[in-house]
């Protein structure tokens, strides 16, 4: 039993699990199960689904589907964004975020950065006064310019269209600007770029209430690490070695709070057209653990207890959920090997196929 560890049920602030509207990829079932295999206690799941959860009539759905699978003794609670704007367009109208408050766990529209920032200081004014957190995709789409990889060595090398980094980090300049203006709650998702851990560092040292995830691949991988296939697909994109090393610093010095995995299921046929082609997203959930405790935690670049934080405890926090988390288990003394064929999610589209880790998940 040396090899069995127990800690606190993971927190993953940042999942997509596809329903209502896109159930042939993920259904909150599906992803609920892969989750409580992994260990997870509580996920929070975005919005960009058909109908988008923007009004009360909408975010009933997934409601309901959250009660079927509490119903039949899921573990794994599920918790609902809102839509920042209606549609869950990024731009246009906000939602009624009063109404929607009771219900939903703070506001995102992610897949889409709000581009307005008139829009944006409103939308932070009414979660300020609501007591609720923005949950930001930080994308400029005047700086996409049809990118789909990383704007680096090998997009050159190889003729693809990059997504530079500043289509990142200037929204979250932006953004911390005007946290600092309306003082709300607010958390950054899947950070990837050098630039953006700089800022949220400063924003933490003047005191401001900003937190922020980044993910195992932005850890793990670089753009020269991709392959000629959809699974080395997600937005943001694999970023440069010098993104990559500045991630990990923030991880050891506190600045990034949380791992979230931004689990994306696709269709095997979604994932299936290289890089141009594939839809964005990856599967995480069944490997979150694992890879951060192999690569991390053996390796001795972080502590065991600092992987609770920034996988549990933190998320905790920062979604107000208590200090009584259940208790799960893993097996940190087996080496096992990645086999997305056996994953519980529908999604299977993840690099990590085929590496050796430690780290399962245990009864």
């Amino acid at each position: 039993m040396e090899n069995i560890i127990e800690i606190p049920a993971l927190v993953d602030l940042h999942v997509h699990f596809r329903e209502p509207g896109f159930e042939y990829k993920e259904t909150i079932e599906s992803g609920a199960r892969a989750a409580e295999a992994a260990g997870y206690g509580d996920v929070f799941t975005m919005p960009n689904l058909k109908p988008a959860p923007d009004a009360l009539e909408t975010i009933k759905v997934q409601l309901e589907a959250i009660r079927k699978i509490e119903e039949a003794g899921c573990l794994t609670k599920v918790h609902p964004y809102g839509c920042i704007t209606i549609g869950q367009k990024g731009a246009g109208e906000l939602v009624d975020h009063e109404a929607l408050a009771p219900y939903v766990a703070g506001f995102s529209d992610d897949g889409r950065g709000v581009q307005s920032e008139e829009l944006m200081r409103e939308a932070m004014k009414r979660c300020k006064r609501i007591g609720k957190p923005i949950v930001a995709h930080c994308e400029g789409n005047e700086l996409l310019r049809g990118g789909y990889i990383h704007d680096g060595e090998y997009a050159r090398l190889h003729g693809h269209k990059g997504i530079c980094s500043e289509s990142e980090w200037r929204q979250i300049e932006r953004d911390i600007s005007l946290v600092r203006e309306t003082g709300c709650q607010y958390h950054v998702c899947h950070i990837s770029t050098k630039e953006s851990v700089t800022l949220i560092r400063q924003a933490k040292k003047e005191g401001l209430p900003v937190t922020c995830e980044t993910g195992p691949h932005y850890l793990l991988l670089t753009d020269m690490d991709l392959q000629e296939e959809g699974r080395f697909k997600m937005n943001p994109p694999l970023r440069s070695k010098a993104d990559q090393e500045a991630l990990i610093e923030g991880i050891i010095d506190g600045t990034i709070d949380c791992i979230a995995t931004d689990h994306a299921p696709h269709s095997a046929e979604e994932k299936s057209r290289g890089l141009s082609g594939s839809a964005f997203g990856i599967v995480g959930l069944e490997t979150a653990f694992p890879l951060m405790y192999t690569y991390f935690v053996k390796k001795g670049i972080i502590s065991l207890d600092r992987l609770v934080d920034i996988m549990c405890l933190n998320g905790r926090k920062i979604m107000k959920l208590g200090d009584s988390p259940r208790m799960v288990r893993f097996d940190v003394g087996t080496e096992y090997v990645i086999d997305s064929s056996k994953f519980l999610s529908k999604g299977k589209a993840t690099p990590f196929d085929g590496w050796k880790v430690y780290g399962m998940s245990v009864k």
